[in-house]
């Protein structure tokens, strides 16, 4: 791998430059030079932006110059010799001999980006440094640096006595050489450390719960931001990544006599201490979700509003017509509300393939919205796009290192968008449209029969997956039944939406002892939420303990929806939650069943839920 990133014609043992700007500009012609950039310009905007962030001179007269950038063709090094050395801004002050010019595409795979973190890494052996200096062909360094990248990776540390977390803006260079320098420091001092690497392929080595709980001290070695709300109680050195580089041993050392300040998190930061990242399908749903949300907030309220000028205010056809009230509803109801699926579905298929997968699955997104798979379809379009990228990007692994700079221009939207959108025509939609309809027929039966129990069934769907497809499906019902002219349906739907974020709301005002500071704050926007009949704003709640938040929200929008019905309340509105109060029949009973149901779900909450430790 080596030899394909750093090439005989990426190598210069003999650099001209007398200053730091020529020699970046040397630099980009070698890479240039070697057909390695799509556009040097561009390329060399990238690395200036980097040097200005701090500068990028190392000690022992080493200086890594490097950029992640799209004006990348190819993942390369350059090398280049200054037998004079010049003046880089290092951080000891010397002049700077060898260099290395990395360029990374933006969509550079794990593995190149590994390789180039190894290299930097390598770099702070005395012995390596002393041969490239000597070199004379580029041979010779390519063989120098081979060897230093093809050596074992050291085993991980158990029960270490300092942690570590590194990271820079690029998450290239400086992020693992800080990472080695404490490594080869700690070593020296008889130490046991474990660093935790915030790179560009994510995060390496990762701190576990043990590990923090057991060390002594805590080094963040950082330029971007890190989790840190798990660091809570610990005596936590921060410091920007080059300390780490520079100064290893005074941060050791400090580490161990926990002299550094005792880190406390800020009510914003989400505590995770005790709970590992969510992985697999969850953490994609939930990426589409995340980001759903918006459009689901904004949309939702302005069509809320435009109902307040008269619920068929928006149509030009009704005496009641207002423009003001057309434009919101287009703008909220006709557009935002429209990109829900697809933007979810985009989403979804970004945080399974990156952005290569976004746009096949926004394409699924929008072909499942098109064609009567709805919300559930937009689902199964999010995953099919993700994962059809992640197949392609395995075929096309094997295509040569020129076509790099083609697969997220060319092949990856081409083909992608084709088999997402073939398999949602030729296999998804139809079924899903059908499960849809049949779920449809299957509530109309229950209403010809027993319209309280209609009530309960719909209001506790509202709450079972909190705008997930059962939600969608009961939100669809009711609005199908107002087309129909029955308006008694989406009363009891909207009733059981509001209930989730409500009862959620008052347990977290009224049990306090119940729950953390920072679900004591979330608790306030569920107010806001659930008044305006978003769902979702119980969504992180139920993530975080599905166990008793469920069933507990399910129970209380059941009941919110079985007193709807009961008081035969008529919602002529969609949506808007406590803005279309005004337009409904029997306002002050619907108002009851929304309060009872509410209460229902905060007095299951408070049962169901054991009270916290103090610290909590």
């Amino acid at each position: 791998m080596i030899e394909q990133m750093l090439t005989k014609d990426c190598i210069k043992l003999d650099l001209k430059g007398k200053t730091k700007s020529e020699i970046i500009d040397e630099m980009v012609d070698v890479l240039y030079s070697a057909g390695k950039l799509n556009d040097k310009e561009e390329y060399k905007k990238a690395i200036l932006a980097r040097e200005a962030q701090s500068s990028t001179g190392l000690e022992e007269g080493i200086a890594i110059p490097h950029a992640k950038t799209s004006a990348v063709k190819i993942p390369s090094i350059a090398f280049g010799l200054s037998k004079e050395g010049v003046d880089y801004n290092s951080l000891d002050g010397e002049p700077s001999k060898i260099f290395f010019m990395i360029a990374a595409p933006a969509n550079a795979s794990d593995t190149h980006i590994e390789v180039l973190s190894k290299l930097t890494t390598i770099l702070l052996e005395d012995e390596v440094r002393e041969k490239l200096l000597s070199a004379k062909t580029p041979e010779d360094v390519l063989n120098i640096l081979g060897a230093g990248v093809d050596k074992k990776e050291e085993e991980e540390v158990k029960g270490a006595q300092v942690l570590a977390v590194t990271a820079c803006p690029t998450g290239i260079a400086h992020t693992y050489m800080a990472a080695d320098a404490l490594i080869k420091k700690a070593k020296e001092m008889g130490v046991t450390i474990k660093v935790e690497t915030n790179g560009s392929t994510g995060v390496k080595n990762l701190l576990t719960d043990e590990d923090i709980k057991n060390a002594k001290g805590i080094i963040v070695a950082a330029d971007k931001n890190v989790e840190m709300a798990r660091f809570e109680g610990k005596h936590v050195d921060i410091v920007p990544v080059k300390e780490g580089i520079k100064n290893p041993e005074g941060l050791i050392k400090t580490a161990l006599a926990q002299t550094a300040p005792i880190y406390y998190a800020d009510t914003d930061e989400m505590k995770t201490t005790t709970k590992k990242e969510k992985t697999g399908f969850y953490k994609h749903l939930m990426s589409g979700v995340s980001n759903m949300l918006p459009f689901v907030v904004g949309g939702g309220i302005l069509i809320a509003i435009s109902f307040m000028f008269g619920i068929k205010s928006a149509d030009p056809n009704d005496p009641s017509f207002n423009k003001i009230a057309k434009l919101l509803m287009d703008i909220g109801g006709g557009n935002a509300f429209f990109l829900m699926v697809p933007v979810m579905a985009g989403f979804i298929g970004m945080s399974i393939a990156d952005r290569p997968g976004f746009a096949p699955a926004m394409v699924g997104g929008l072909i499942s919205l098109n064609n009567g798979g709805g919300f559930l379809g937009g689902l199964v379009g999010g995953f099919l796009g993700g994962y059809s990228v992640v197949f392609l990007k395995k075929i096309f692994a094997k295509l040569p290192n020129s076509f790099e700079g083609l697969k997220p221009v060319l092949l990856y939207p081409l083909f992608g968008i084709f088999i997402t959108g073939a398999l949602m025509y030729g296999v998804i939609v139809d079924p899903i449209a059908g499960i849809n309809t049949g779920l449809t027929s299957f509530l109309k039966s229950l209403g010809t029969g027993n319209l309280v129990l209609l009530g309960v069934i719909l209001g506790g769907m509202m709450a079972i997956d909190m705008g997930g497809p059962i939600n969608k499906a009961a939100f669809t019902f009711g609005i199908m039944m107002i087309s129909a002219g029955d308006y008694a349906p989406h009363a009891a739907v909207m009733a059981g939406g509001m209930v989730p974020p409500l009862g959620i709301a008052l347990a977290t005002t009224f049990f306090k002892n119940k729950f953390t500071k920072e679900e004591r704050e979330a608790g306030k926007t569920c107010y806001i939420m659930g008044l305006s009949f978003i769902t979702e704003g119980a969504i992180p709640f139920a993530a975080a303990d599905p166990i008793r938040v469920i069933p507990a929200s399910v129970i209380g929008a059941a009941v919110a929806g079985g007193l709807s019905m009961f008081f035969k309340v008529q919602l002529p509105a969609p949506h808007g939650g406590i803005f279309v109060v005004p337009v409904v029949t029997n306002p002050i009973m619907y108002l009851v069943a929304i309060v009872v149901g509410s209460i229902v779900g905060m007095a299951l909450l408070a049962v169901l839920k054991k009270p916290l430790d103090k610290e909590a």
